[in-house]
């Protein structure tokens, strides 16, 4: 095995959830113990940062299907009437410029959409089969801002007290991602734009497959509690992200032109930062599919 897993030093009384990858050139053909160490990199951390990689978007792909299946980018459904910068449909696009490369204008529909990502939240959630693992790869970062911070939702739940543990047992929550941009008044779709990604049932708690620990499943795209009256189940998810976020469980990654990031979606929340955004900001990621909704999986 070629690679060097670093543990992220983390202040004392910090959730031990990020580490760094190095040894490695993810444009090369990826060695079945190096992909394999990896994979046992993010069932254990979470988050795994590879600095100074050079990536096409083709690369970036071909990198994570070592990983599983990969959704193709939400963005194509949400927004099926504006020009799309980049052409592969695997290749969500994390940037604040529009389909001609320029930076988005105040008032463009992309901008204030991709503005909810400024919110805690879980990739692909809000679809049935949600997703696993999110692989964000920076091509331009602004010198300022713009950093991305991490939440540990195992160490979250581990944190609880028993009773509450014991009174999330069970817990269904719906997820939309037009809930999510409706926090921010962001809610002029079409009826087929909306028919496209329709509300979906997740577990609250869940069992991460990898590390087989207990772990929150909830974010902004997270609605109400089914069986719940919805002010109630709003409630209850407000508080838990209010816990979810204290800083020993938060860890804020500072973008490099090259970085190459890792998280699992399955245990992770993450928001983008404020920046600048009249300089460019051009970060692409790749998604993986989980293997079935979490109500077919340990709760």
């Amino acid at each position: 095995m070629s690679i060097t897993v670093t543990p992220t030093q983390s202040a004392p009384n910090r959730s031990d959830f990020v580490c760094e990858i190095s040894g490695i050139d993810l444009a090369q053909p990826l060695k079945p113990a190096d992909r394999d160490a990896i994979e046992e990199a993010i069932n254990r951390y979470a988050v795994v940062v590879f600095h100074d990689q050079k990536l096409t978007d083709a690369q970036q792909i071909e990198f994570a299907g070592h990983f599983g299946p990969i959704h193709s980018s939400a963005q194509r459904a949400r927004h099926q009437s504006i020009k799309h910068r980049l052409e592969r449909t695997e290749i969500a696009d994390i940037s604040n410029l529009d389909g001609d490369g320029k930076v988005l204008d105040v008032n463009a529909r992309r901008r204030l959409d991709w503005l909810a990502n400024r919110l805690w939240h879980t990739d692909a959630s809000f679809r049935a089969i949600p997703g696993a693992l999110s692989m964000l790869y920076a091509h331009v970062v602004p010198d300022e801002g713009g950093d991305t911070e991490f939440a540990d939702m195992r160490a979250a739940y581990d944190a609880l007290d028993a009773a509450t543990k014991k009174s999330l047992e069970g817990l269904v929550a719906m997820h939309s991602i037009f809930h999510s941009r409706g926090q921010l008044d962001v809610t002029k779709y079409t009826p087929e734009e909306l028919a496209s990604l329709p509300p979906v049932p997740q577990r609250l708690v869940r069992t991460h497959p990898g590390s087989h620990r207990k772990t929150l499943y909830l974010a902004a795209h997270a609605s109400h509690i089914e069986g719940m009256p919805i002010p109630d189940g709003r409630l209850l998810l407000m508080d838990l992200m209010e816990h979810a976020v204290k800083p020993p469980f938060v860890h804020a990654h500072r973008w490099r032109q090259g970085d190459l990031v890792i998280w699992d979606n399955r245990c992770t929340m993450h928001r983008a930062r404020p920046f600048d955004t009249t300089k460019v900001r051009d970060l692409r990621r790749v998604t993986t599919r989980d293997v079935a909704s979490t109500l077919e999986q340990a709760a």
